[in-house]
């Protein structure tokens, strides 16, 4: 992907005022040439960065959210206020909920811990309050990018992307280890796969591959090289990443030595023949 689609996807992003699912469908709905895939993952990162700075808004005291929602649920509005709260303040449903929830134990002089809260985001019927548990469940619900179902469908696109990676090995008759054997054998810091016999694609000798189940935006891109492929190639030599939803083109150093990026599995792999001499 061209940097200038990117920043404009990122500004999109930005200005946008709602539910990331909404903002989600708008993006897909504009840009039909970008994979949903992309989309999705760019939006994910920058949502991460939000919540960076948007702890103010969110336990700010000019920022009175229980009170608001006591208003509304008073008023007799239907149900799904706090979802509405957070779409109009552009704060993520799930951590908006939590911060009401807070509040109302507080309100009510019970004693309480974080791990408390987030034992109740996960099951919402151990809340006392049905009109509040429904409400927090809502949250949970709409919130794509925050809290349990964000986390359990990253951690299912990883493992789905791995597997993929190891299909793709397997049918090309690599011999490799995974993270688990490599960590098995006391390593810390490891890649999805060490190659055991090294490969080519297209002159480069690969040593490791890292599969990425996301896109590679040059923030993403320079944080992964910093704590992860620098680390890979000091021990193992040179490597494969894989962004498997796309990359901004110019993350890629055209003299680079230590790793090559690729969005697939290389077509054009060539094993090292053992019969031929080494002159």
């Amino acid at each position: 992907m061209k940097r200038e689609l990117f920043n404009q996807i990122v500004k999109d992003i930005a200005k946008f005022q709602g539910l990331t699912r909404d903002c989600a469908n708008l993006l897909i709905n504009k840009y039909v040439n970008v994979s949903p895939n992309a989309i999705h993952s760019i939006l994910s990162a920058e949502m991460m960065q939000k919540m960076k700075t948007c702890r103010n808004k969110l336990h700010g005291i000019r920022y009175n959210h229980y009170g608001n929602y006591e208003k509304a649920r008073k008023d007799g509005e239907r149900p799904g206020i706090i979802v509405r709260m957070a779409a109009k303040t552009n704060l993520p449903p799930a951590l908006l909920a939590r911060v009401i929830l807070e509040h109302h134990f507080q309100s009510t002089n019970k004693k309480f811990s974080r791990a408390d809260i987030s034992q109740l985001m996960k099951d919402t019927t151990r809340i006392q309050d049905v009109d509040l548990a429904y409400e927090i469940y809502l949250c949970v619900l709409y919130d794509d990018r925050n809290g349990l179902i964000s986390d359990s469908v990253c951690l299912t696109i990883g493992n789905e992307y791995e597997a993929k990676l190891q299909y793709y090995l397997n049918e090309c008759n690599a011999s490799y280890s995974t993270e688990d054997d490599l960590r098995a054998r006391g390593y810390d810091k490891t890649p999805d796969v060490k190659l055991e016999i090294p490969v080519a694609v297209d002159g480069f000798i690969i040593n490791w591959i890292e599969s990425k189940g996301r896109f590679g935006s040059p923030d993403i891109h320079k944080t992964h090289v910093k704590e992860q492929f620098l680390s890979y190639w000091n021990r193992f030599g040179p490597g494969l990443v894989i962004y498997w939803f796309g990359f901004v083109d110019d993350i890629v150093e055209p003299n680079e030595k230590k790793f090559i990026i690729t969005d697939h599995f290389p077509e054009n792999i060539v094993h090292m023949n053992p019969t031929i001499p080494q002159l």
